[in-house]
């Protein structure tokens, strides 16, 4: 009987994974016949560009509004916009989500606009009024899970958008209200940082990264479960802002979203602090005892778990110590963040060097310091920013062959390195860049500055989803915003 079962849990298995194989090959086909007829017909919201009409619909533009350039005059609407965000972070505890809805928020409010953030607080004493000029927090209870509570947000928003001026968008960062809700917001826009559908490479290389020693989950067919409920209440969102080039890929053709309610917009950071400065890394190096003699110096940042690919990288260079006495004597790892991997770190020996978790500006000194930014994640969704803080401070970056990192950040090795997640294919890449040396990963980190600057600043950022917001706001009668005429026209 046990084996039966076994023999029935294996063919599941096996079954399980010809269907996402051939999912898969599905998806690349359809991906070549939708770039095909795209090529040949036009979307009835798409305005054709010519030289007698040069203007375009916003809502139907198929790339990164990073690159179109917006006016960095002060906007002639200014919007009350509502915020939902599980959320509000401190300035030197903020995850992915929660530092792009810091640094994207705070600029719009530098912008003239008006946010009110619905997020949830613990602290008795916070009310729930003005904090900053622009910015009013409304605080809730979280769940005892920790998400935003639904009935209380609803209520908070309800009497705000009937007090005064309505709202004129409404922005939650990914499920901060959720989709029982949203499908009453017809002037929502919904950020998302992560979808199921790009996690299934997550789940495919943890598996495949599994020793024999560790049991086998059931991630894979929890995926496919997560994707199917995704694809059903995804419609709910008005509009979609995906963070990279492959997730709005993917919001239109296997979620099935109307393009002209999908839109992409990188993340940005705060160009003023991540910024090249050479003074900055002599004295960090300084501060650290980081010798001079070091002729490269490989940096690595962020938390320290298993998701973020440190198990990968800890065994690459463990096996180059070992195996190459003359990396050890011209190389150190420099490594920001916390986490269970650190201890590790500190046991390869005095050339790696553990720091912990940074402040902000300490971080940027960081970046200025090394001569190539690492990011081995594993998980393959959304944009990190740590590669883009390290693109704008003139840095090389190195990062997993991941579709949005390659699709959207590492788009050529004239900036870099990308490596699948193999400990062979990622030391290949580490022995690579070590020949190089200092000069090759200078001219590298120049070209990813100039990338940086031109699509991975906050101000880029920032501009592009104030113009969505007032194209959205005024998609009914001012239909102006949701047109983009090129500079010179």
């Amino acid at each position: 009987m046990s084996m039966a079962k076994d023999r029935s849990s294996i063919f599941s298995f096996q079954y399980f994974c010809y269907v996402v194989i051939i999912l898969s090959i599905c998806s690349i086909i359809l991906s070549l016949s939708w770039s095909h007829c795209c090529s040949q017909c036009h979307s009835p919201y798409q305005v054709t560009v010519t030289e007698k009409n040069p203007r375009i619909n916003l809502l139907s533009y198929p790339s990164a509004w990073n690159h179109l350039v917006f006016s960095s005059e002060p906007p002639s609407k200014f919007l009350k916009i509502a915020l939902f965000v599980r959320k509000w972070p401190h300035k030197s505890r903020a995850g992915g989500l929660e530092r792009h809805a810091l640094t994207l928020h705070l600029a719009l409010a530098k912008r003239g606009h008006d946010l009110h953030i619905f997020t949830t607080s613990t602290d008795s004493s916070l009310s729930n009024s003005s904090i900053d000029h622009n910015l009013h927090f409304h605080f809730s209870k979280p769940t005892p899970a920790g998400y935003l509570d639904q009935a209380s947000v609803w209520e908070q928003f309800q009497a705000q958008n009937s007090s005064g001026k309505p709202f004129d968008v409404v922005h939650t960062e990914s499920v901060g209200l959720r989709y029982t809700r949203s499908r009453y917001v017809t002037n929502l826009a919904v950020t998302w940082h992560g979808i199921a559908y790009e996690t299934f490479h997550s789940d495919i290389i943890q598996e495949l990264l599994r020793t024999p020693q560790e049991p086998k989950t059931k991630a894979l067919t929890e995926r496919a479960v997560k994707v199917v409920e995704e694809v059903k209440f995804f419609p709910n969102y008005a509009h979609h802002v995906a963070t990279s080039d492959h997730a709005g890929d993917i919001l239109k053709r296997v979620y099935m979203i109307p393009e002209e309610r999908v839109h992409i917009i990188l993340n940005g950071v705060d160009q003023q602090v991540f910024r090249s400065d050479v003074s900055k890394g002599i004295e960090f190096k300084k501060r650290h005892g980081i010798p001079d003699s070091k002729s490269l110096v490989i940096g690595l940042a962020g938390r320290l778990v298993k998701d973020k690919g440190h198990p990968l990288m800890f065994e690459a260079l463990k096996q180059i110590i070992a195996e190459n006495s003359s990396f050890q004597e011209s190389s150190m790892v420099v490594v920001a963040g916390d986490g269970p991997w650190g201890a590790r770190y500190r046991d390869l020996g005095a050339n790696v060097l553990v720091l912990g978790s940074l402040e902000q500006a300490e971080l940027a000194c960081f970046y200025n310091a090394i001569d190539i930014f690492a990011n081995p994640t594993l998980r393959a969704q959304g944009l990190d920013h740590t590669l883009l803080e390290a693109m704008l401070t003139g840095k090389p970056v190195m990062a997993t062959r991941l579709a949005s990192i390659a699709g959207s950040v590492i788009v050529g090795n004239e900036m870099g390195y990308t490596f699948s997640p193999t400990v062979s294919d990622l030391k290949k890449a580490i022995y690579e860049l070590w020949i190089s040396g200092r000069d090759g990963l200078e001219k590298k980190g120049q070209v990813a500055m100039q990338r940086g600057l031109q699509l991975f600043t906050a101000t880029k950022m920032a501009a592009a989803y104030e113009r969505l917001f007032l194209c959205i706001s005024s998609a009914m009668h001012e239909n102006h915003f949701c047109e983009y005429q090129p500079p010179g026209y």
